[in-house]
Formats: structure tokens, sequence, C-alpha cells
């Protein structure tokens, strides 16, 4: 960045914090500042202040901008190895607890990949198992800031590419054969969805089981990981699971308060 950009550049994230309460101050800047770049190409200008003057003018381009920042880069099952490690090590535990009901919360969930994926997984355990009428237990909540994502979500329908990393056994089973494919009844009924800033808002009420936030910590900065970690401790009921995306991992002295289960996968237990 020029360093006579610098000054404008912070009055446009203040702006933008400001005037639509998104955190700028808590993403890391090299992140903010190339997707705001993507934002100054598609309009055609090269100053943050002649940017700023567009948001003034274009209340649309708020929106646009707002897509850009918050990154939904997903699809259904993605990293697979993560999600077969879940199944492994942390499903039939959380199945065969002594509780009335297994909470989940997917935190960033985008467009509804993740807790679909997760449904999937619960519905598949409890059909393997021969405890379908069990599934009731599970209570999966997807939360995001985009509003756009979350109707998405709610539409549960998903194109060719989000499947790449769908082993075909469940996407036979769990997804029809239209184009686009919608998730079946079954896993739809397990999941909703709720519109919840990750830094703004405090969490969802009550203790989940399973806390799962892949691929989201890494945009923020390291004070505000550590806090998203604090939250997510305190969220945890005793002996809850904590699942991180691949190139992800705890910081700070919540380090102590979790024990790993899969390393490799970035699943964690509360102790």
């Amino acid at each position: 960045m020029l360093e006579s950009q610098l000054g404008d550049f912070q009055v446009l994230t203040r702006k933008i914090s400001l005037e639509r309460g998104f955190g700028c101050a808590s993403y890391k800047e090299k992140c903010l500042r190339r997707r705001i770049a993507v934002r100054m190409r598609a309009r055609g200008v090269h100053t943050y202040d002649d940017y700023a003057r567009i948001l003034d003018a274009d209340s649309d381009e708020y929106d646009r901008l707002l897509d850009v920042l918050t990154i939904n880069v997903t699809k259904l099952f993605r990293n697979w190895d993560a999600y077969a490690s879940m199944a492994a090590n942390v499903i039939p535990d959380l199945w065969h607890r002594n509780t009335p009901s297994i909470r989940v919360w997917s935190a960033g969930c985008s467009s509804g990949q993740e807790p679909y994926s997760l449904g999937v997984l619960f519905h598949r355990y409890a059909a393997t198992n021969g405890m379908l009428s069990q599934l009731s237990r599970v209570r999966i909540l997807g939360t995001d800031i985009d509003r756009q994502c979350l109707a998405a979500a709610e539409r549960a329908q998903y194109e060719v590419g989000d499947f790449s990393d769908t082993p075909d056994e469940l996407r036979t089973r769990y997804f029809s054969a239209t184009t686009p494919s919608t998730v079946s009844a079954g896993v739809r009924n397990l999941v909703r969805f709720e519109r919840r800033d990750l830094l703004g808002d405090p969490a969802p009420a009550g203790a989940f089981e399973l806390i799962v936030c892949r691929n989201v910590l890494i945009y923020f900065d390291r004070t505000t990981q550590e806090q998203l970690f604090e939250k997510f401790y305190t969220s945890l009921a005793p002996d809850g699971f904590l699942v991180l995306g691949k190139v992800e991992t705890l910081l700070g002295p919540i380090r102590a308060r979790f024990a790993p289960v899969d390393a490799r996968e970035r699943i964690f237990r509360r102790i």
C-alpha cells in the first residue's frame, strides 16, 4: 500500500465499521486490503477515498462489499479427513452420553454446507445403528453474519461443485439427484440457522456438546482469535468438542484447557 493511502485506508475501514457494524479492526489488515481491492477494481477506482464516495452514493455497493469481506469459500464435507475423524471420534461419543440433547454449533456456517454435512454424519450414525428414533436429540445451529448466505442455507440446494469432497455413498443417500441437488428432509430437520455476528454478538445461549468453526479464525488477528477461543470454551459443555480448520490451532492460555483428540485434524476436547 502506498504510504500516502494508509490514512485513507484507515478512514475507510472505520467508516465501514461505524456504518455497517462490521468489525474491521479485528481482521488481519492484509486480508482486508486484498478484499476491498476486489471491489475497487470492480468499480474502476484506484483510491480508498474514491471508493468511500461510491459507498456514500450507492448503498447496494455496501452489500457487495460485505459479501466479499465475509469469507464464504466452502463446500460439503470440505476436507473429508476431518469429517471422517469426527465420524469416528466425536459422533459415537456424543451419541452415547446420557444427555437429553446433543447441541451442535456451526460458527461461521456460510451457506450451510458445514451444518448439513454434520447433520449427515449424525443421521448416518443413527441409521447404521438402528437408532433413528433418537435422532430428534440432535440440534444443529448454523450461524453467520451474511444474510444472503443464510438465505441460501435455508434453501438447502447445492451445485455440482459443492460435492467435490463428498463420498459418493453420502451424496446418493442424502441428496437429491436433481441439479441443483437438495438436502434430504431427514437431515434438514436437524438444522436451523440464525444470523449472528461471531465478533459482536454473544454466543448462543446454552451449552454445546460440539462447536465447529473451520477456516474462519485465520482471518482474524491473534487478540480476536484468543477472545473467540474463550467464547467457545465458555459455550461448550464439560468434555465438549471443538473442531478448527486444518491451518488453525489453539492460541494463548486457552490451550491448557483443551486436550487434543485428533491433533492432525484439529479436534479438541474441553477439559
